[in-house]
């Protein structure tokens, strides 16, 4: 209907259409109903990004396996709408992806999630039926409402054929996608993979450098 009306008022051509989720969700998978605070499957990472530019955005119709960020978005918004942001940010516009001159837009993308001990504020702990035993949530939001290790601090590192995940309370993951996409055998204990192992790491120091602290463009005169 969305796109019919904007056919009627001869706005489409001249029209960027975004279609994308924050995150996606198990609906099964591995036995669950739905993400958590701190699991980076990439059912729950990887979900699928649709972009119809207007008609003045250079593009090469396909599907690209280029690894993206929600972050990218509001920079592709940007460089469509010719806006030059009055801040930092970490996103990179997706035009030259669109355009279909490379599908290498990163090298590695990063998801954060979960809590630290003591954060009681980021725990389901309001009265509903999913907290009741018979409840279908009661599963996670049981945990979830705990202080044990789950839903706590952690941060994925996905490359093309890895994927390291950093956990403060609990034991780290590595996991070789190209042999084990369902990420079902954990290698972070592997010495065949300890090069892999310390390059993520590597990798996702910098990503903490990059994207730390930042200084706004307006000086505080006060």
């Amino acid at each position: 209907m969305l796109l019919k009306a904007l056919r009627e008022a001869g706005l489409y051509d001249d029209t960027a259409i975004f279609v994308f989720s924050d995150h996606g969700d198990f609906t099964g998978d591995y036995g669950l109903v739905e993400k958590t605070q701190n699991t980076f499957e990439d059912c729950l990472t990887r979900v699928p990004l649709v972009i119809k530019p207007p008609s003045w955005v250079s593009v090469k119709p396909r599907i690209s396996d280029a690894m993206v960020e929600l972050v990218d978005f509001s920079a592709t918004v940007e460089a469509m709408a010719g806006i030059t942001p009055g801040h930092t940010h970490f996103g990179r516009s997706l035009l030259p992806v669109l355009a279909g001159e490379t599908d290498e837009h990163r090298d590695a993308v990063f998801c954060e999630g979960g809590r630290l001990h003591g954060e009681r504020q980021c725990m389901e702990l309001e009265s509903s039926s999913s907290q009741r035993p018979a409840g279908q949530y009661w599963p996670r939001v049981n945990l979830q409402s705990s202080e044990g290790p789950e839903h706590t601090k952690a941060v994925m590192c996905r490359t093309r054929d890895y994927k390291y995940v950093r956990r403060l309370y609990e034991k780290d993951e590595l996991y070789d996608l190209r042999a084990d996409p369902r990420e079902l055998h954990n290698r972070i204990d592997d010495p065949a993979l300890a090069g892999v192992l310390a390059a993520h790491k590597e990798r996702l120091l910098t990503f903490y450098q990059e994207t730390c602290d930042v200084v706004p463009f307006d000086t505080d005169r006060r």
